[in-house]
């Protein structure tokens, strides 16, 4: 009732606006409001930094947190609130890197037939391959909705149109924001700090802690922060592994934290207090399942391995769109043993660059920092 009301007395508002002169108006939201991170943070910085002038754009956040307000992220607007609800009627442009109804404004597939003015623009998370698509009831209307479905290459292209029936139209190759951060093709000098990052699966949301605590993902993950000779490696080479758990695990988190250890290298990473973006830059390689930051160390030079624990039943839950056989750019393993035998060869011959890396120009068009400028010309002429 409440969002109805806010709605409506939004909606009613917003007809007494005029268009003007002034700057447009885009939102632009990610990470369901929760992180200023990825595409979508990357784009909103460059529209305040670049385009003030011709546009004012608001960033929408979890009013739950407070990084919008510590971090003084300009023009920010919290979720659900009347004013963002306003703002989305007399929005020109939205840009969001999940969904509209998690990103830009709660709620939204129940009155997006009121708004037929906003270009609606999806930026994407990370560049899709790892995960088929998983299209749930309400994403139906908003898919429809949206207007420019943004790719970071012809192989992205390619895969949305025929993948996820996206018509030719509505996609447009301008590459990925949040590769603008960075030059690419920066391997390190030495490997000294290894960033390991394990992403989700949608059927653990609903377990019980003791169906979790004995699940194939907490246990391979487990077994490879005990390993003997992984601590070893770490410990006689002076390497630190810096662990970053997923968000949706932040309920599981207790029973992981005990294994960092100092005499070892091993910490867990604090988001409260760090970045995605800066653990990409200070970490010499990535050690993952099938995390979309596997693509910014791709693009980087980075070294990767693959831990594909459970290769066959993520396979035949979810899938992939890639081979996860053959089109892997880094190092595969499938047990704990396999991580050990790649780490033990990297170390020993001191391999610093992603020897996959004549790979990337398959999955990325742009190496140019200049994503968000042909985004922007792309959607809003700027």
């Amino acid at each position: 009732m409440k969002v109805f009301v806010k709605v409506s007395a939004a909606y009613l508002l917003s007809r007494f606006y005029r268009n003007s002169n002034g700057p447009k108006i885009a939102l632009v939201g990610g990470n369901l409001g929760e992180k200023y991170e990825d595409n979508a943070s990357v784009f909103h910085k460059y529209l305040v930094n670049n385009h003030a002038d011709q546009v004012t754009a608001y960033w929408m956040y979890d009013s739950s947190t407070d990084y919008a307000k510590n971090g003084r992220i300009p023009n920010a607007v919290a979720l659900g609130s009347f004013r963002n609800y306003l703002l989305f009627f007399r929005a020109d442009y939205t840009f969001h890197g999940h969904s509209l109804l998690y990103d830009i404004v709660p709620s939204a597939d129940k009155f997006l037939n009121l708004n037929r003015r906003t270009v609606i623009t999806h930026v994407s998370h990370g560049i899709e391959g790892f995960k088929k698509i998983l299209i749930q009831k309400e994403d139906v209307p908003l898919l429809k909705r949206t207007d420019y479905f943004n790719c970071a290459s012809q192989y992205e292209y390619e895969l949305k149109r025929d993948k996820w029936d996206i018509p030719e139209k509505k996609l447009i190759v301008t590459g990925f924001p949040r590769f603008d951060r960075y030059p690419p093709n920066q391997p390190p000098k030495e490997m000294k700090r290894i960033l390991m990052m394990m992403t989700w699966r949608e059927w653990l949301f609903d377990l019980s802690k003791e169906e979790f605590l004995e699940s194939n993902y907490f246990r391979s993950t487990i077994g490879l922060l005990e390993h003997q000779g992984i601590r070893e490696l770490l410990k006689s080479n002076g390497i630190h592994l810096q662990i970053a758990l997923h968000p949706f695990m932040k309920r599981f988190e207790e029973h992981f934290f005990p294994l960092a250890d100092q005499d070892y290298g091993i910490e867990f990473l604090d988001f409260n207090h760090t970045s995605i973006e800066r653990s990409i830059e200070e970490n010499d390689m990535l050690l993952t399942d099938i995390t979309s930051v596997s693509w910014d160390f791709l693009y980087l030079n980075k070294p990767i391995i693959f831990f594909m624990f459970d290769q066959q039943e993520y396979t035949e839950r979810r899938g992939s769109y890639l081979d996860l056989d053959h089109d892997l750019y880094g190092y595969k393993a499938s047990e704990v043993e396999d991580v050990y035998k790649h780490l033990s060869y990297m170390i020993e011959h001191n391999i610093t660059h992603n020897e996959w890396y004549e790979k990337a120009p398959d999955y990325i068009d742009f190496f140019d920092q200049n994503n968000c400028k042909r985004l922007a010309q792309r959607v809003m002429g700027v």
